[in-house]
């Protein structure tokens, strides 16, 4: 992997509602305006955190990016903090999606996992000063770090799932603690994103499937051998 240190211009984080939150085809039309209002603040947030760093970002100065009161704001947030809430939300609903693909038997574990690094890395993906941003916001305080835990935690949940089934169907080694394997991925995911929100170049695609691919042979059925065949 070639690797250089260049400068970046700030993160572009405009996304349709579809993109992050496809269940909204399925609200009322307030629902859907409301849940959209939620995002637009969501997203102008991650503008501002990626262009001045989180602590530098207050919750005037979200409201007028996106173009609304302040009581709107805390109609949906409890605090600047919370607007990571979405994150979290879009993040698990893709570990959700790679549960359901499990389940449904038709695609090998391989490939719901490397489908799921994949999708999860696209928001951080964005732009490294975005991925510094969130990193820095997730130690930002205790309330941040107690939400970001707790997600982490049910993502983990989630992955085990996907790992126990890779065990039945003879693609992962049935020997490996399926809650160890589910946190090795999160530990290796994030760790990938620390380095590339560093260097930047090349996308973080890359470097997550450079990871996945190292990950999955540690955790793979590896095939036998002639010689072991014999043995």
């Amino acid at each position: 992997m070639n690797i250089s240190h260049t400068s970046h211009s700030p993160a572009s984080v405009e996304a349709g509602p579809s993109e992050d939150l496809p269940h909204l085809q399925g609200m009322g039309r307030r629902q859907r305006r409301a849940a959209e209002t939620r995002l637009r603040l969501f997203r102008c947030a991650l503008q501002l955190f990626a262009e001045r760093g989180f602590p530098n970002v207050t919750v005037e100065d979200i409201t007028e990016a996106a173009d609304v009161g302040k009581g709107t704001f805390f109609n949906y947030f409890e605090s600047k903090d919370h607007v990571l809430s979405v994150m979290a939300e879009i993040q698990l609903g893709k570990v959700r999606e790679a549960v359901t693909l499990a389940e449904a038997g038709k695609q090998t574990i391989y490939s719901v996992l490397h489908r799921m690094s994949l999708r999860v890395a696209e928001e951080p993906g964005r732009s490294p000063d975005l991925a510094r941003a969130l990193i820095s916001a997730f130690l930002a305080s205790k309330a941040v770090r107690g939400l970001i835990d707790c997600n982490f935690s049910e993502g983990r949940k989630m992955i085990a799932q996907i790992v126990a089934a890779g065990q039945k169907r003879g693609e992962i080694d049935p020997r490996l603690k399926k809650e160890k394997v589910a946190l090795q991925l999160q530990q290796a995911f994030m760790g990938t994103v620390l380095l590339w929100s560093l260097q930047g170049q090349p996308a973080l695609a890359t470097w997550i499937e450079e990871s996945f691919q190292h990950f999955w042979r540690a955790i793979a059925i590896r095939p036998r051998t002639a010689a072991e065949n014999k043995g």
